[in-house]
């Protein structure tokens, strides 16, 4: 359904394997490059696929995409200068800006609970540290099942889980870690994989199409009193602080859009997915990108997290 419109249009489609062999859930950084070294690769295939020299490349991705998507984007001009020139878009939706707010936005969730373990796992992963230590016995048992487990394994199966039920009381909050914090702060989209870019942030220097829905009650996760309304697992706030400073730092090509009254698997299918194959067929096409910077409202600080035991526990939270 997502790459048949393409397919039939006569376009080469590149499915990177984002997450790589080890299965990193959530890494975006990771995520980026993964997709920027597979776009690298069909460019450079003289074999099979043989694409002309002056091949254009736009990205398109949700949720999980959009977290590959947004990074590819965000390190081209630093990680692929060599492709950056040949990326003329990228649509994303759903965005996991901020790791760890999207922790506490989900923690006793519904439908999205699960995730949390998801994360830690992947994180451990990708930074090759062990969490474990600081998880209770039931956290243990749940890590250790969660390492096989993929994302259709969790939708909906641990509902009300939260982090009390998951750490050691000494660790109220995933803030308590001062090794988490460490980790997670190099997660959070804007900054280039480093949280000391906090000051000169990386930007995308090519057209975006951005799309986020905001009515998570439907898929089981009310609105945080910190960070407000999501999706039921993505932030509507963050992903607009993200765009607005995209637009903020010169990128004057930002689309963005915003769906009230919807959760975020049925926002993939409409209207994000169609808006969004609409609107790369038009760069392919060649045509004046649109912006809407100036509507754009302002959404929730996106500063790296510091470590302590004052972290964020939502009402549902127990």
């Amino acid at each position: 359904m997502v790459f048949g419109p393409f397919l039939t249009d006569g376009y080469t489609v590149i499915v990177p394997d984002i997450e790589g062999q080890r299965a990193d859930f959530g890494a975006g950084p990771e995520y980026g490059m993964n997709t920027l070294d597979s776009i690298r690769a069909a460019l450079s295939d003289k074999s099979t696929l043989k694409l002309p020299g002056n091949a254009k490349v736009a990205m398109l991705g949700y949720s999980g995409g959009a977290l590959a998507t947004e990074w590819a984007a965000e390190l081209a001009p630093t990680y692929a200068p060599d492709l950056n020139q040949r990326l003329i878009g990228a649509a994303m939706g759903g965005l996991l800006v901020h790791p760890a707010h999207n922790l506490h936005y989900v923690d006793g969730s519904l439908g999205w609970a699960g995730v949390m373990l998801m994360a830690f796992v992947g994180i451990s992963r990708a930074f090759n540290v062990d969490f474990t230590p600081y998880l209770n016995a039931n956290g243990v048992q749940l890590f250790n099942n969660m390492k096989t487990k993929s994302i259709t394994d969790v939708l909906g199966h641990y509902p009300g889980l939260t982090w009390k039920k998951l750490a050691k009381p000494q660790y109220p909050t995933p803030e308590s870690i001062p090794l988490y914090v460490d980790c997670v702060n190099k997660l959070i989209m804007g900054t280039g994989g480093h949280p000391d870019n906090a000051t000169k942030p990386t930007k995308p220097e090519m057209p975006l199409f951005i799309g986020q829905a905001a009515h998570g009650e439907i898929e089981g996760t009310p609105a945080s009193k910190e960070y407000g309304p999501g999706d039921g697992v993505m932030i509507a706030g963050d992903v607009r602080t993200l765009a607005l400073s995209y637009c903020e730092r010169g990128n004057k090509t930002i689309w963005y859009e915003e769906y009230p009254d919807l959760s975020h698997i049925p926002a993939s299918v409409f209207p994000w997915l169609p808006r969004s194959i609409a609107w790369i067929n038009d760069r392919f096409a060649g045509e004046r990108p649109p912006q809407n910077c100036s509507e754009i409202k302002k959404g929730n600080k996106l500063d790296p997290i510091k470590s302590g035991h004052g972290g964020i526990l939502t009402a549902r939270s127990r």
